[in-house]
């Protein structure tokens, strides 16, 4: 359809509103529904038509039609609501004079129909309608129900097109609502208190990323949006909450790409008297439990893929995995800092003269082994350099008691055991502001409250952050994360 074709049909429906309007209320809100289209199809499809015409079953059916087809002194529809839709029988005999408005009624209009369930003679459950009322008028015509929208784009930047024309999007977001609700379920279940922290932070904190700023007027301060919960949730846990989680927002000033969106869904939980293995075995139980619910069976297929959920997850370390994938480096150089730089320069890694062994081997690791970490793992012992708020291994300093889980080569969580001891939190603060002052951007800044909530002392406790948006692309098999995002971020249009 041109433009010109769309113009011309806008124009054609607002007349007919205008007349709308001038007959009395345009937008009637008087209307009551009974029942969904779907639950009537569920309830009553073994019933036949004499069992129907016994019962004379009178409900209220609305929603948007989808299709019509008039036929003289008889017409059908289809309305079609959030469950399903259902056929509507129109006769001129019953309407009247509705049923002449009806003839110049638009498909994508809201509808009200009352009347009894009946089965036509090709067997299709319908309501023969005594009662007819126009609830919206639509003034953009639909797109063609064939093709949808076929600009991927178009249906990022209409979703609400999307999702009238799409079935498959609002399956989507219907497994994303059952996914939300499942995880709630898990930590409820293990007595985990769900709690919200501040969204507007006077300190960015809780993660590496480079924050979005703004300006709170009354308080005359700048001040960030949140890019991770995780300060505020451990303060918690040093006041007595002992398992707290937070299903939340948060906000990195970053690129978007098909994994990344500025503004994403987190699940955040901290549980004191626990370490990073317990936590590698409660991402193991929640993720085959969500396989188990939604597709019943633990074999996930994702783009092309089949990744298996059951048994034990693999277990590898950060050095493990890089020498694995570059069988040619020295195991023996692998915390040496300039036999580390040369390598970055041989693979045409970028560095800086700020880096330390271990960013240098998380450099290494991205470019060349995080892509190959197809089915379930979980790489584990970071350095601690990269680890600024995880607690160190007790044999080896030189890393953390840390995890990133991993599947298709993409991270979904990302777990550690905390670090608690406040003195070495306010040491590893430092070393992040003098990064910072070297050019990181994405370097942390030095929380002086939070050193003085350790001070008072946060049991031993381990932590994750889990993506949820990453979780309904795998459990939804999208391609994209703006596919499992009802509204996501884009340049305006033009």
């Amino acid at each position: 359809m041109t433009d010109s074709d769309e113009n011309h049909l806008i124009a054609e429906r607002r007349a007919k509103l205008a007349k709308l309007r001038e007959r009395g209320i345009a937008f009637p809100n008087d209307f009551r529904r009974s029942a969904l289209a779907g639950r009537l199809l569920s309830a009553n499809a073994d019933k036949s038509a004499e069992t129907l015409e016994a019962e004379a079953n009178r409900v209220s059916v609305a929603g948007r039609m989808r299709a019509k087809r008039v036929m003289g002194k008889a017409s059908f529809a289809k309305l079609e609501d959030s469950s399903g839709a259902i056929q509507v029988f129109l006769q001129q005999q019953t309407l009247g004079a509705v049923y002449e408005d009806f003839k110049s009624w638009d498909v994508g209009d809201v509808i009200g129909a009352e009347g009894i369930l009946f089965r036509t003679k090709t067997g299709e459950l319908s309501v023969r309608v005594e009662r007819l009322v126009l609830l919206t008028k639509s003034l953009r015509p639909l797109p063609d129900k064939w093709h949808g929208i076929a600009d991927t784009e178009l249906r990022y930047r209409r979703r609400y097109v999307d999702l009238i024309m799409n079935e498959d999007s609002r399956r989507v977001f219907e497994i994303r609502s059952a996914i939300v609700r499942y995880l709630r379920s898990f930590l409820d279940a293990r007595e985990f208190l769900e709690v919200e922290t501040p969204m507007l932070h006077p300190i960015p904190g809780g993660a590496a990323a480079r924050p979005f700023k703004t300006h709170h007027h009354a308080l005359d301060l700048d001040m960030y949006l949140r890019i991770a919960p995780e300060l505020y949730l451990k303060r918690l846990t040093v006041g007595g909450f002992e398992r707290v989680y937070e299903i939340n927002r948060n906000f990195r000033n970053e690129g978007v790409s098909t994994q990344h969106n500025p503004e994403f869904t987190m699940l955040e939980l901290y549980q004191a008297y626990a370490d990073f293995n317990d936590l590698m075995e409660m991402i193991e139980a929640m993720f085959q439990g969500l396989a188990d619910i939604l597709l019943g069976s633990r074999m996930l297929r994702y783009q092309g893929s089949e990744f298996d959920l059951s048994g034990r997850f693999a277990r590898l370390t950060i050095e493990e995995i890089i020498l694995a994938n570059n069988p040619q480096l020295d195991p023996m150089s692998l915390r040496d800092l300039p036999y580390l730089r040369r390598v970055c320069d041989d693979m045409s890694i970028p560095h800086k003269a700020s880096d330390g062994p271990g960013k240098l081997q998380i450099e290494i690791f991205e470019k060349t082994s995080e892509h190959t970490l197809q089915q379930p793992t979980f790489a584990y012992a970071y350095p601690a350099e990269v680890s600024p708020l995880s607690r160190c291994n007790d044999r080896d300093p030189f890393v953390t008691d840390r995890w990133e889980f991993f599947i298709g080569g993409r991270e979904l969580a990302n777990g550690f055991s905390e670090l608690n001891d406040p003195e070495e939190q306010a040491r590893r603060f430092k070393e992040q502001v003098e990064r910072k002052a070297a050019g990181d951007e994405e370097a942390m800044y030095y929380d002086a409250d939070y050193v003085r909530a350790l001070e008072y002392g946060m049991p031993p406790a381990a932590g994750l952050g889990l993506g949820v948006d990453r979780l309904v692309m795998l459990f939804t098999n999208s391609p994209s994360i703006r596919d499992v995002l009802l509204f996501p971020h884009m340049r305006p249009e033009t």
